[in-house]
């Protein structure tokens, strides 16, 4: 009897405990540490981005708030040449803009393919708070941006031109171009900013927004406005962005897989390795290729992985706001 009672007593501690876990939250397995705001972004232009996202989240503010802000930044650089109003046009000489936000409670909003408006991340958050819709594109998208009074500009710089119209004297006809040397997604040629940030409260948000591959075909749409592929959050778990070619990362709904790798225990940077993997493992072609994704989990802690070199990422806190890091890779 003194056994069966020992038996019955360690098997409902084991069931309590194992309850326990079930309904922990990963910032309980991670000890219960108070939140410590972050924010991270993919590349070097995403240690200026971080650092305007830090004034909202240093001032207490939410992370969604954080994220538009930040990337607003690198939407609005006339040097950056893959993201904004100063992208490169596609074939036709048309800047074409991607965009996408997604906040704590699985809200979410994106255009695609959006022309004349400068911080298409901004529609994107329209969409989300001011529609029963996820996503809009073309001309729908523009109609959208203007009734909501957003301003329409000539989004094709002169420099950007004067670099299309030579790209013409020798043109190929190619999905994916690559800078001298480079390969297609790669730092010659990056087409993304990806933003993840955790504010004091614990709530998770993030921002993707592009100008796409240079000189691609008319009406192409990558990865950024695609939520599951280019951005996902799950603020009980953690979120994703990805950057290099899109395509790849549709193909494997990267964003929504890595964060579903953290849910099953994986750290931030094994779970991005992981997708990089299955991206490889399908299509073994695409070791030519660059694709990367950056990640933030409910504790706060980051991690990245890409399939080439040359993938960087920016980390802001209170600690240090121009923190950037060389990515892990496959080869």
């Amino acid at each position: 009897m003194n056994r069966r009672r020992l038996l019955q007593g360690a098997l409902a501690s084991g069931m309590a405990l194992t309850a326990r876990r079930l309904a922990a939250k990963p910032t309980d397995r991670a000890g219960g540490a108070r939140t410590v705001p972050r924010v991270c972004s993919t590349w070097d232009f995403g240690v200026a981005a971080n650092q305007a996202a830090w004034k909202v989240l240093a001032a207490g503010g939410r992370a969604l708030d954080a994220v538009e802000q930040g990337v607003r930044v690198t939407e609005a650089d006339l040097g950056n040449h893959s993201v904004g109003r100063a992208g490169y046009p596609d074939r036709d000489g048309k800047v074409t803009l991607d965009a996408s936000i997604m906040d704590e409670h699985g809200n979410c909003g994106a255009v695609a393919a959006i022309e004349h408006i400068a911080h298409p991340i901004s529609v994107a958050r329209r969409v989300m708070e001011r529609t029963p819709h996820v996503l809009l594109v073309g001309d729908g998208a523009l109609q959208f941006a203007l009734e909501q009074g957003f301003p329409r500009e000539e989004l094709l710089t002169r420099e950007s031109e004067t670099a299309w119209r030579e790209w013409l004297k020798s043109a190929k006809y190619r999905p994916y171009t690559a800078g001298p040397g480079g390969k297609p997604g790669d730092a010659s040629n990056h087409d993304t900013i990806g933003m993840l940030a955790i504010d004091a409260a614990g709530n998770l948000s993030g921002a993707c927004t592009t100008s796409g591959m240079a000189w691609k075909l008319h009406g192409r749409v990558g990865d950024s406005p695609i939520i599951g592929a280019g951005l996902y959050v799950d603020n009980e778990v953690g979120g994703a962005t990805s950057t290099g070619v899109g395509e790849e990362v549709i193909r494997n709904a990267g964003s929504f897989l890595v964060v579903e790798l953290m849910r099953q225990g994986r750290s931030p940077e094994a779970a991005c390795r992981e997708a990089v993997e299955r991206i490889l493992h399908r299509r073994p072609a695409t070791r030519d290729l660059q694709v990367g994704f950056l990640a933030i989990d409910k504790a706060g802690q980051v991690g990245a992985w890409a399939i080439q070199k040359g993938f960087s990422y920016a980390v802001c806190d209170a600690a240090k706001q121009d923190a950037l890091l060389p990515a892990k890779s496959t080869y």
